[in-house]
């Protein structure tokens, strides 16, 4: 099967940590991660994906918003760069532990955060990538058997360094 993802998902999936807009939400990208985890290819669309799928009841829904389109088209260029490929709407990923530490690199150093502008997630983000991030989700080639509740964004951010 196959993970159909907007391109500036590319980028929140590597700091998901299981918070998100609803319940159903993140329930939904929890099922996704662990697919994403366990090496299902990605599909790059344009508009809302797998993600968003929980949210497109709602008329509101953000996922339909020019500023979102605007955070795909950042994202998608930033990311083109880095990997050195062309990547376009119906564009396959193969996910693997070497791509998502390419990407968790440059995330942290900045390098594809253009998208990130103006996001409501970017300071939880921000934390993450800066603890090299700790409790994340979605990890290709370590498939985690969850037997408590993963650590809360709070709980994380409230940690003492070590």
């Amino acid at each position: 099967m196959t993970v159909r993802l907007r391109p500036h998902h590319l980028l929140c999936m590597l700091t998901f940590v299981g918070e998100g807009y609803s319940p159903a939400f993140v329930a939904n990208y929890r099922r996704l991660a662990g697919r994403l985890s366990a090496g299902e290819t990605i599909e790059i669309v344009s508009g809302p994906d797998d993600i968003c799928a929980p949210l497109l009841s709602d008329e509101d829904a953000h996922c339909f918003g020019a500023s979102v389109a605007g955070r795909d088209a950042a994202a998608l260029a930033d990311i083109a760069r880095l990997l050195g490929r062309e990547l376009e709407a119906g564009a396959v990923i193969a996910p693997d532990a070497g791509l998502f530490e390419k990407l968790r690199d440059a995330f942290s150093a900045g390098v594809t955060r253009r998208a990130c502008t103006g996001c409501e997630w970017s300071g939880l983000c921000d934390r993450i990538a800066g603890e090299d991030y700790p409790g994340v989700l979605v990890m290709p080639g370590v498939l985690v058997m969850e037997v408590s509740p993963p650590e809360t964004a709070k709980e994380i951010s409230a940690r003492p360094p070590e």
